[in-house]
């Protein structure tokens, strides 16, 4: 079973929630999907038992020793990743159209390492992830190969619980592809409701499971209530309200999971919550 926490934009708690549900879990594994910000791991003392390093494209490199600086490369790069003859690494897309037109087939495209991969053993499981390099992109690529390699640890019982990007892109879609179900955070705010209804509709696109979870509610009862009208037009299932709590922030700050704060209200609620999801999933 893999559970995808998702939300359209970033700062919503789901990395919160994505560690707090897994505490809640007995056999889990985590993958950290959130490959330009990977936060998961600072919540776990654990030690890394794989490392890879991973090429997500390819980039062009020119021989000066065949390169007759004619300029036409500079002239067909459309990325404006050519200039004098020397290739801004950053700029290079890899699409190779340099490659067809110089006639003395000084460039060729070589293998790009844009980030590493790890497998880190905690004492709560297995965590897949990954650090970028600096200046490389997050891929769909990169999401699902953490995510095989986070399916070498897992039985017919485990569930693993997806921390995925915020946002509706390549690494999202790469999330939800072949995933179980979602759950949705969301926060009650206009932009919120916004950015729910765009991840909806991609979730939707998959036919996967949705459930909506609504952080902070008690902020603005009237956007509240305008998700929860959302949630039942689109026949979606919201399993949880969580209230504004304070204690979420020490917990943060402490990097220790918010249900290990037993009297705090948002603890009291994912717990709740992590019932309800349940009932839905298994």
């Amino acid at each position: 079973m893999e559970l995808v926490i998702l939300s359209g934009k970033g700062g919503t708690g789901k990395t919160t929630i994505a560690t707090a549900l897994s505490e809640l879990a007995k056999d889990v594994v985590r993958i950290d999907c959130d490959v330009d910000a990977p936060n998961l791991y600072l919540f776990y003392k654990g030690v890394d038992i794989e490392k890879k390093s991973f090429y997500g494209g390819k980039k062009a490199v020119i021989n000066e020793e065949y390169c007759n600086k004619c300029g036409k490369c500079e002239i067909t790069c459309k990325f404006n990743a050519i200039k004098d003859c020397v290739i801004d690494n950053f700029l290079c897309e890899g699409c190779g159209a340099c490659t067809l037109v110089c006639p003395e087939k000084a460039i060729k495209l070589v293998e790009d390492k844009s980030a590493e991969t790890f497998i880190t053993d905690t004492n709560k499981g297995i965590i897949s992830r990954a650090q970028m390099d600096i200046g490389s992109d997050g891929s769909g690529k990169l999401v699902t190969f953490l995510r095989n390699n986070g399916k070498k640890f897992t039985t017919k019982d485990t569930l693993t619980i997806i921390d995925a990007s915020p946002g509706i892109g390549c690494p999202v879609i790469s999330s939800v592809t072949g995933s179980d179900a979602v759950l949705l955070v969301t926060e009650p705010t206009k932009s919120g409701l916004e950015d729910l209804m765009r991840v909806t509709a991609l979730c939707m696109s998959f036919g996967v499971s949705i459930m909506v979870c609504i952080n902070k509610y008690d902020i603005n009862y009237d956007m509240t209530m305008e998700i929860e009208r959302f949630v039942t037009e689109k026949g979606l299932v919201l399993v949880g309200k969580i209230p504004y709590d304070d204690t979420v922030v020490k917990s943060i700050n402490e990097l220790k999971s918010i249900i290990y704060y037993e009297d705090s209200d948002a603890c009291k609620a994912i717990k709740e919550m992590w019932v309800n999801i349940k009932k839905n999933i298994y």
